[in-house]
């Protein structure tokens, strides 16, 4: 099995897997989330915590992701069950498989209308819409954009046929093309607006607010907010690190290239606070919005200060290029189970498959106007697959994909693919058999029954 290779293609290079996975690391989350909860959470303190479970929780799981994908060089699917399979274990593992692809589909039919949103409030910026906005009025305009489906729908269509160019042609071609371009256009952004903040006065507030240590705010709440944001902001549980692991070259070290994607997501987002926190402590701004955040208290601090309109444009095409190359990965590992299994083009796969996201996209941005009265459980359709999706999908996605690891994978196999030091393998190991899928299942049950 190992001197297979995919289908698909492979990467280029190490780096340009680590910058597509970095890619669909980095979201809408590293800019307003991670930042927010890092300065309410104990700042440095909470860090530490933080980076204490990437490596113990997150790590562990996407180093397992990426050697399942690269021995079987398939999608999640099939990789699962050919590991199995060559583990002398049921096929039936690869249901493991179905779960996160249908989470990484469903994921998009509502990321891809948020991805709406930031393309309209780049349009917005760009015309001069939002220059000298109140914060009542800001709030308006977002509440009047989300009533608004006929505007919702161009901008969701829009986004859809924006990632479905990319992933229909290809991994080289597409995929890597979009990476070499995007990325490195993303930290030319947060590095220009990292810039301007140090010129605010707000600066040291800013950085105060994340980085001050204050182990008096490190509760038991505040761990475990830190675990779970260790597990969702890798991009794990989903099939999408499985499916790129799957076109990684076989003499790529496993761990060490994790190990950069695990400091690039976290560099991302930290640097995103210490460009964001002093424009909102500037204009005397409320830190914890939300996401409000970026779509209310933002647009006002941009049309108030000096350039605004400028920073305006590259905050939100930063935000834009965060969404794209999240919601890439999220298409490409049913696009390339598409194509595996029914033989099918990567063309016909990505337009059929995205015309179906399409449509549940739609059900999504109804939820805010004419679906409005529509609800599951309790909740519109929107928030509904959010809800499953984040907090039952892939944690559980995450338990499984640990255990299989650790308990199923016979240990010449992930020793093979690791290539990592008797130490290293057992401390992985354990990680993958006790640490990990406890931890997580932790995250599950809390997320199920939030602490009162």
């Amino acid at each position: 099995m190992t001197n297979k290779t995919s289908i698909q293609g492979s990467w280029a290079s190490r780096w340009i897997f680590i910058l597509a996975a970095t890619g669909s690391a980095v979201g809408l989350g590293n800019i307003w989330k991670f930042p927010y909860i890092t300065g309410e959470n104990g700042g440095g303190a909470f860090v530490l915590v933080y980076l204490a479970c990437i490596l113990l929780v997150g790590i562990p799981i996407m180093m397992a992701e990426v050697f399942i994908g690269r021995r079987a060089r398939k999608n999640p699917i099939n990789a699962l069950s050919d590991v199995a399979e060559e583990s002398d274990s049921s096929k039936k593992w690869g249901l493991i498989g179905v779960m996160g692809m249908l989470s990484g589909v469903l994921i998009f039919s509502f990321y891809s209308v948020v991805g709406g949103w930031v393309l309209h409030y780049i349009k917005a910026m760009l015309t001069g819409e939002m220059n000298g906005i109140s914060s009542d009025n800001a709030g308006a305009a977002f509440g009047a954009l989300l009533a608004d489906p006929a505007t919702l729908l161009g901008w969701h269509t829009l986004f859809s046929i924006m990632t479905v160019m990319v992933v229909a042609a290809g991994i080289n071609k597409g995929i890597e093309t979009a990476t070499r371009i995007m990325m490195p256009a993303l930290f030319a952004l947060l590095i220009i607006l990292l810039g301007y903040a140090m010129t605010t006065d707000s600066f040291a507030q800013g950085w105060n607010f994340m980085f001050e240590f204050d182990f008096g705010k490190l509760t038991w709440n505040a761990t475990l907010i830190a675990l779970g944001h260790s597990f969702f902001t890798l991009s794990l549980g989903m099939g999408t690190i499985m499916a790129y692991g799957s076109y990684m070259t076989k003499d790529a070290s496993i761990g060490k290239t994790v190990l950069a994607i695990g400091a690039l997501d976290t560099l991302v987002a930290l640097v995103a606070g210490l460009a964001i926190f002093p424009i909102i402590f500037s204009n005397g701004m409320d830190p914890a919005a939300g996401p409000g955040l970026m779509f209310i208290s933002l647009p006002v601090a941009f049309g108030q200060m000096p350039f605004g309109q400028l920073f305006g444009v590259l905050f939100f095409v930063l935000v834009g290029v965060a969404a794209w190359t999240s919601a890439i990965s999220l298409l490409e590992p049913t696009v390339a189970f598409l194509v595996e299994r029914f033989k099918l083009k990567r063309v016909t796969a990505s337009i059929g498959l995205g015309i179906v996201v399409w449509g549940l996209g739609i059900a999504c941005l109804g939820s805010f106007s004419f679906m409005s009265d529509v609800t599951l459980f309790g909740k519109n359709t929107f928030d509904f697959l959010d809800y499953i999706t984040a907090n039952i999908m892939l944690p559980l996605g995450g338990i499984l994909i640990a255990l299989f690891a650790g308990w199923i994978v016979k240990d010449k196999f992930a020793k093979d693919e690791l290539a990592v030091s008797d130490t290293v393998y057992k401390l992985w190991n354990f990680s993958m058999k006790f640490t990990a899928p406890i931890a997580v299942a932790v995250v599950l049950y809390f997320l199920i029954n939030p602490m009162k």
